[in-house]
C-alpha cells in the first residue's frame, strides 16, 4: 500500500514522448535500421543474433546482459516461437524488461515513519549531482513532502551557492556553513533543523570525489556515523548519481562506491546526451541496486522515477497507453 502523501502521477500526455526523445541517441545505436533487418524475418538466425549482439554491446549493455538477451532470442527461435519481425521485437522487449524489472523500485520517503528521511547524495564531480538534488527536491515537493537541503559539499564554494540557488528555485530551506566547514557538522545541523521543523525529507549534498580516494570515502563514513548518532532509527538512502555518458566506467564507480559505503539507490543522469544508455542493463545485472531516477533532459520534470517497461518501450520506439 502506498504511503506517499500524494499518489505519484502516471505519465501525462507528452511525458512518454520526452522519454523517447531523451533516449534517442541510445535508440539510434541499438535500433537504427533494425526494423529493416527484422522485416520479413520468419525465424531467428545466426546473422540476426550477431547483429543484435553487436548493437547491444555498442550501447554498453554489457557482455553478460547481452548474452542473456540473445540467448533468450535464440531459445525462442529453437522453440519455433518466432513469428516474423513483430514477434521478434516482442520477444526482445520482454527479455529487456525482465532484466530491468528487479531494479525498478520507487523511492518512498515515508520510510519507517521516523523523520526526516535522509537522502545522502554521493558521486564524482561532473556527474550531475547538484542538479539532481534540485530536481529531486522539485519531485518530492510535488508529492506533498516537505523538503530541506543540506550543503554538505563544503570543499567547493560554488557547490554551496548552487545548492542555495536550488533552494530558492524550489522553495526549500537550505542549511549551509562557510566553505571549508566540516561536512558532517553541516549535516548534523541540518538534521536538528529538519527535526525541529518537522520536515519530511532532508537531501544532503556531499563533496564530489573520485571513487579511489580513501580519505574522501572516510568522510562519507563519518557522515553516516553522525546520522546514526543523531537517531539510529532514522531512514537513510545513500543515492549514487552516475553520468550515463561514462558507460562502463559508471559501472566501475558504482561497484566501488557500493563496496565502501553501501549504495541503496542509483540515479542515472544525462541519458539524453549519450548513446551508452544501455549501461542501465549492465548496472541492473551486475549490482541489482535499485535505479531510483533517470535524467533525460534539462527540465525539472526530466528527472523521472525509473520505469522498466516505459524505458524499454522508449528504446524500441514503441507507443504506450497513457492513462
Amino acid at each position: 500500500m502506498s504511503v506517499f502523501k500524494k499518489t505519484p502521477s502516471v505519465d501525462k500526455p507528452g511525458l512518454f514522448a520526452r522519454l523517447r526523445l531523451g533516449l534517442q541517441k541510445t535508440r539510434t545505436t541499438l535500433f537504427s535500421g533494425l526494423g529493416d533487418l527484422l522485416k520479413g524475418k520468419a525465424k531467428i538466425d545466426a546473422e540476426l543474433l550477431e547483429e543484435i549482439e553487436t548493437r547491444l554491446i555498442l550501447a554498453d549493455v554489457g557482455i553478460e546482459s547481452t548474452t542473456n538477451i540473445t540467448n533468450a532470442l535464440a531459445d525462442t527461435g529453437k522453440r519455433g516461437g518466432a513469428g516474423g519481425g513483430e514477434q521478434l521485437s516482442l520477444v526482445l522487449q520482454q527479455q529487456m524488461v525482465r532484466l530491468l524489472e528487479p531494479v525498478q523500485k520507487m523511492l518512498d520517503p515515508s520510510g519507517n515513519g521516523t523523520t526526516p528521511f535522509v537522502i545522502l547524495v554521493v558521486g564524482v564531480n561532473g556527474s550531475g549531482k547538484t542538479t539532481t538534488i534540485g530536481k529531486m527536491t522539485h519531485y518530492f515537493k510535488g508529492l506533498g513532502f516537505g523538503v530541506m537541503l543540506a550543503a554538505g559539499d563544503t570543499f567547493r564554494a560554488a557547490a554551496i551557492e548552487q545548492i542555495q540557488e536550488w533552494g530558492r528555485r524550489t522553495g526549500a530551506p537550505v542549511i549551509a556553513q562557510k566553505s571549508g566547514a566540516d561536512s558532517a557538522a553541516v549535516i548534523y545541523d541540518a538534521l536538528q533543523s529538519a527535526r525541529a521543523r518537522k520536515v519530511d525529507v532532508l537531501i544532503a549534498d556531499t563533496a564530489g570525489r573520485l571513487h579511489n580516494k580513501e580519505n574522501l570515502m572516510e568522510e562519507l563514513h563519518k557522515i553516516r556515523r553522525i546520522i546514526t548518532r543523531f537517531d539510529p532509527q532514522i531512514p537513510v538512502e545513500v543515492m549514487l548519481v552516475l553520468d550515463a555518458g561514462t558507460g562502463q566506467n559508471a559501472l566501475s564507480q558504482a561497484s566501488q562506491f557500493h563496496e565502501i559505503v553501501g549504495i541503496t539507490g542509483i540515479t542515472l543522469t544525462k541519458l539524453d546526451g549519450t548513446a551508452k544508455g544501455g549501461i542501465v542493463f549492465a548496472l541492473a545485472h551486475k549490482l541489482g541496486i535499485p535505479i531510483r531516477f533517470i535524467g533525460i533532459g534539462e527540465q525539472l520534470e526530466d528527472l523521472r522515477p525509473f520505469d522498466a517497461a516505459a524505458f524499454v518501450a522508449a528504446l524500441l520506439y514503441q507507443d504506450v497507453t497513457q492513462t
